[in-house]
């Protein structure tokens, strides 16, 4: 109740932030910054996954074609945990598969929900036909 009225802003807050902090697993990847990857990742996960986290978190954060975006990477994530983590164990604490878990509902709550406020998608002058 009390909390209510922020709502809009919330969920600005958590759009960009999950979108500021998946790019940089991108960046990992693509630009070996902050720090690079390990040699001899597979080729998807240099290739394939890391522009993937980069466009799409940095799309995601700014609120630019942002249904689209958060379903790629909310896909993107679903497959990571499947292929990565959820062969190891069922439960993600045991197969330390949480934070792709929890990446791929987010991202999924964010492309239903849409860009909200404080988005390019809300600015631009085809808000309706970038956000859907």
């Amino acid at each position: 109740m009390f909390m209510e009225k922020f709502a809009p802003h919330c969920y600005a807050l958590l759009r960009i932030v999950t979108g500021f902090l998946f790019l940089w697993h991108g960046s990992q990847k693509v630009l070996g910054y902050p720090s690079a990857m390990p040699d001899g990742m597979p080729f998807h996960i240099t290739y394939v996954a890391g522009p993937i986290e980069l466009l799409g978190g940095l799309f995601v954060m700014v609120g630019l074609f942002t249904r689209w975006s958060a379903f790629l990477c909310s896909g993107l994530m679903a497959f990571a945990y499947w292929m990565a983590h959820g062969t190891q164990a069922v439960l993600p604490i045991v197969n330390k598969g949480e934070p792709a878990a929890l990446y791929c509902f987010v991202f999924l709550f964010i492309s239903a929900y849409g860009s909200g406020i404080w988005s390019l998608d809300q600015r631009c002058c085809c808000s309706k036909k970038c956000d859907s």
